[in-house]
């Protein structure tokens, strides 16, 4: 009972292998730089190194061979035949309003999804020529899709509706979506399975931190609200996203630049966050360290970040009713107890208090809250792969 776990980039191809018996990953690996020169496949089958193969990779179909070449490969492969691979799951981007859950891939779907990439541009393309390489060639295996805007689907309207015109929603779906759903489900039910609770008693609110990063209230296993909006851009600072900024600073800056909304999106997704204030990196590693050394801007783009997420927990604590769980997950959350110890500083006024040694911990679960904090802070490692296989086994396979 083998899955297939696929998550397409523009010039990516990411996958892990599963034996839905027990869920463990027999192979996983990154095709990288498809259609540019230089491609080539890193493949690591469990238990062995990697094996990296310079390849000529044109384009996702062909990605999608070099990937079944090297599962089938009799030294480093680990299937005998394709006929023992029982389905695929895709990382969808974006689904808009038409899913709420994961689904078989139908044509219906894949026409859906097609509407939606002007709502995703970067990401609902290179998603649907995952699902396109993986028709032509294993037309008879299904496939499923699990959406990164699903889990905020349940969000209610005054939580998901902007203050425009209500028939620009109608006319063209201008609402709050959210992403990393996939993250933020996973680790909001893994903390519940910690604690030893049903998630439907909790309220938590999940840290998804890394060069994308995400605020996420779950109130009873439900999401009710998220920092990003209708794009990925919303909410805190990122790597190189501007966050949260005044709409009209927009336009303003465009005419004093004199450029066009194409150049303006750039510079808000690619020239800012800890990158545009710190003028050293996109890389909080690298922020810190230029803190440490005497970095005024450096040091503003840290606590700006620490900030921005300090406020979005306080504000989801008080949307909630209150909090009984702070998780922190992605590169960031699961790795820098720095990071994590700027944001908790001053949120003891709502019952978190950190354990400075529990806190030194990277990438695996803990509790990192003192033994007398009324909030449990926790640091679980995100598994969006293993989210999608499971929901493409309870699809394509147990159905």
């Amino acid at each position: 009972m083998k899955v297939l776990v696929i998550n397409c980039g523009s010039s990516s191809l990411k996958y892990q292998l599963f034996d839905m018996t027990d869920e463990s990953v027999l192979a996983k690996g990154l095709v990288e730089r498809i259609g540019i020169e230089g491609a080539r496949i890193k493949h690591t089958k469990t238990g062995t190194d990697t094996v990296i193969q310079n390849r000529e990779i044109p384009n996702h179909k062909v990605a999608f061979k070099v990937v079944v070449e090297a599962l089938l490969d009799e030294n480093h492969g680990v299937l005998k035949s394709l006929d023992e691979l029982a389905a695929v799951g895709h990382r969808v981007v974006h689904a808009g309003e038409r899913y709420a859950g994961s689904v078989i891939i139908t044509p219906d779907v894949i026409d859906a999804l097609e509407e939606c990439v002007p709502l995703a541009p970067l990401h609902n393309p290179p998603n649907l020529m995952g699902i396109y390489a993986v028709t032509e060639a294993l037309p008879n295996i299904p496939q499923v899709g699990v959406f990164d805007t699903a889990f905020h689907q349940t969000m209610p309207g005054y939580a998901y509706m902007y203050g425009v015109p209500y028939h620009y929603y109608e006319k063209y779906k201008v609402r709050r979506y959210g992403f990393h759903g996939t993250s933020h489900f996973y680790v909001s039910r893994r903390a519940a399975e910690l604690v030893g609770k049903p998630i439907e008693s909790l309220n938590i609110i999940t840290c998804h931190m890394g060069n994308g990063s995400s605020i996420t209230a779950v109130e009873g296993g439900k999401s009710i609200d998220t920092s990003m909006g209708f794009s990925p851009l919303p909410g805190v600072i990122m790597g190189t996203r501007s966050g949260d900024v005044d709409p009209l600073l927009i336009s303003y800056l465009s005419d004093q630049e004199a450029i066009d909304n194409k150049a303006m999106s750039h510079v808000l997704n690619k020239e800012s966050g800890l990158l545009g204030i710190s003028g050293v990196s996109s890389d909080l590693r690298d922020v810190e360290e230029a803190a440490d050394s005497g970095n005024r801007r450096a040091k503003l783009a840290e606590d700006m970040l620490y900030y921005g997420v300090k406020k979005y927990i306080g504000s989801y604590a008080v949307a909630m009713g209150g909090v009984d769980i702070l998780v922190f997950t992605a590169g960031i959350g699961e790795n820098s107890a720095r990071a994590r110890e700027g944001i908790c500083k001053g949120l003891e006024c709502m019952g978190v208090k950190l354990d400075p040694e529990k806190n030194k911990v990277r990438g695996k679960e803990a509790v990192i809250s003192a033994d007398d904090s009324e909030v449990t802070v926790m640091v679980i490692p995100t598994d969006e792969e293993l989210v999608i296989a499971r929901d493409t086994k309870k699809l394509a396979i147990d159905r």
